[in-house]
């Protein structure tokens, strides 16, 4: 299957020379080092190109129809996540019909090589050096914390907050893959995105997710105590937390009952 979506893509791109860095249920992400409107042999930026492969199941025009609108939609939410100031990678190129968007690339690799994202990084420190609950893990946790607090003042929502969905920076943590993202103002919506993303930690680092998720909003809190009109954010906080052990309760139960 990745095979033939692969060879979609050479179609598509090229004189691209791309290796693939993960598949997802709706579209592949590729690295490269071309940039899509200039060559510069002196320039050693490298970029992501995210696909959005045709699915053979959909009527071609409705299939068309649909990747244009998703990708569209998705651009636009990265668009609006710069002119907040929220830490995401640029848009550099797009391609609707094609559901190709061409992005800076952000982020370095770890010392066993795997992209540096909040996963990978705590799964790396949790094998290898045992410095799991180090006093750089909690500021980068509560970093990670105070920039979904800035996602979620904007009225902003992820959609699929997981710890692979954060990459790390040199210049502090990200947020990518914005393919489920959407906006929206009610609690209950960021309560929902708290909860994917401490269901994340407690699935993929059950040894300290309880450490995490405290560190993460800890920095959530603290996003919106220090924002504009802080006594109706620290409102909307509580309001939210609210919101967030209604969900848990609802996820319990859901367990439950199988």
């Amino acid at each position: 299957m990745t095979d033939r979506l692969v060879d979609e893509a050479k179609l598509l791109l090229r004189n691209v020379s791309f290796e693939v860095v993960s598949q997802g249920a709706e579209a592949l992400v590729f690295k490269t080092k071309i940039h899509p409107y200039y060559n510069n042999d002196e320039d050693e930026s490298s970029y992501i190109i995210k696909y959005r492969p045709r699915k053979p199941y959909r009527h071609p025009k409705i299939d068309k129809s649909i990747t244009k609108s998703r990708t569209i939609g998705e651009v636009k939410f990265m668009f609006k996540l710069a002119k907040a100031g929220i830490k995401a990678p640029r848009v550099v190129s797009t391609d609707y019909l094609n559901g190709i968007i061409w992005m800076e690339h952000i982020g370095y690799a770890l010392p066993d090589g795997k992209e540096s994202t909040l996963k990978n990084w705590l799964w790396y420190l949790e094998k290898m050096t045992g410095e799991s609950l180090s006093e750089e893990v909690q500021r980068i946790c509560v970093e990670v914390g105070y920039l979904i607090g800035d996602l979620h003042l904007n009225d902003m929502i992820h959609g699929d907050l997981t710890s692979s969905n954060i990459i790390l920076d040199r210049k502090g943590p990200a947020l990518i893959d914005f393919g489920l993202s959407s906006y929206s103002a009610l609690p209950e919506d960021k309560a929902v995105d708290l909860y994917v993303l401490e269901r994340a930690m407690n699935s993929t680092h059950a040894d300290y997710a309880s450490e995490y998720n405290s560190w993460l909003l800890k920095g959530y809190e603290k996003a919106h105590s220090d924002g504009h009109f802080s006594k109706q954010a620290n409102k909307s906080f509580a309001e939210i937390i609210k919101r967030l052990e209604d969900v848990r309760l609802r996820g319990r139960k859901r367990s439950m009952i199988g």
